[in-house]
């Protein structure tokens, strides 16, 4: 798996790219079949402090491509919002290969 942490208008330091690496953990423990994961960490140049902060995600896996983004006040709030949603489309998407799978096997 390919991961790359990238800062859009800000510099990713050593402790926010294992912040992230460490969340998506949890990801990566209920669907191993990741080919590659880009994170782009950005800070929006808005007059007014919320969701000033983004994080987006694409995860490219057998089968599909996932992404999800998200703006909060804080980065590290961002990034924890981010991975629940990436962890919810990818237990949806591990269900559905899944349910495919086993729809294949009773036709045969």
């Amino acid at each position: 798996m390919n991961l790359t942490i990238s800062g859009h208008h800000l510099e990713v330091t050593p402790a926010l790219r294992e912040y992230v690496t460490h969340k998506l953990d949890r990801v990566i423990r209920h669907f191993d079949q990741m080919v590659d994961v880009k994170v782009l960490l950005t800070v929006e140049k808005q007059k007014e402090k919320e969701k000033r902060q983004r994080a987006e995600c694409n995860i490219h896996v057998k089968g599909g491509d996932l992404f999800a983004e998200c703006a909060h006040e804080d980065l590290y709030a961002a990034v924890d919002e981010l991975v629940d949603k990436l962890d919810r489309q990818v237990v949806r998407h591990k269900d559905r290969m899944q349910d495919r799978h086993s729809v294949a096997k009773r036709m045969m």
